[in-house]
């Protein structure tokens, strides 16, 4: 299975930090962007770096991070619902994967997850979870989601943050080894290496599956 090279900033993908990135870490295969602005977090990706990054041959991996906590089965779905919306709003087709940002300082449990899930597989948009599965509540709300509804491990790709290797460039990323939930999980992405003093950006692999659907 080959494993992509890309990144994720908060900040907008403006050319100048495309160039950083080309320069001091090479070609990114995707980045990802959040859907809104979150004041104090991130900015809202536009639809000028949506043209930049698309024009660079660079697909987008959205997501979605306005919210401070995942307890129950309506906030997953609230959660999922404004994701849709904000992907709607910004073009995105139907069968691309939307990731929710999951902090692990976040409460979290199963009934969110499965919420987020079922919600997500209406609408034909694909599941993703940004997570840490060694620290914080994740590992267990997965997993009790798991074990009660079996869509949870079927449709959700999981997007590790765990472990932290370190920022490389393109040619030095490490084999790709992310930490997993102790149960079922798709963890076809790995979040290696966070805040570049370089440019503002993290460093991650993702394999072909998750890559195909990107934006």
């Amino acid at each position: 299975m080959p494993y992509i090279w890309g990144v994720d900033s908060a900040n907008e993908a403006t050319k100048d930090l495309y160039d950083c990135v080309l320069t001091q870490f090479g070609k990114p295969e995707y980045w990802g962007r959040y859907l809104t602005r979150v004041e104090g977090a991130s900015e809202g990706i536009t639809t000028e770096e949506v043209q930049l990054l698309h024009n660079s041959n660079t697909k987008i991996m959205p997501i979605y991070n306005d919210f401070l906590e995942a307890i129950g089965e309506r906030q997953g779905l609230i959660v999922a619902q404004n994701a849709i919306f904000h992907a709607r709003r910004l073009g995105i087709p139907k069968g691309k994967i939307l990731v929710a940002n999951i902090e692990n300082f976040f409460n979290i449990d199963a009934a969110f997850i499965s919420g987020f899930v079922e919600a997500m597989y209406i609408s034909d948009y694909k599941p993703g979870l940004y997570h840490d599965p060694d620290q914080g509540q994740f590992d267990r709300a997965y997993c009790e989601a798991v074990e009660l509804n079996d869509r949870v491990a079927e449709q959700t790709v999981l997007w590790s943050a765990e472990p932290e290797y370190g920022v490389t460039g393109r040619r030095d990323a490490p084999p790709f080894q992310p930490s997993e939930p102790n149960c079922r999980s798709n963890v076809w992405g790995w979040q290696y290496g966070r805040d570049a003093e370089a440019c503002p950006i993290d460093t991650n692999l993702i394999d072909q599956r998750f890559y195909n659907m990107l934006w």
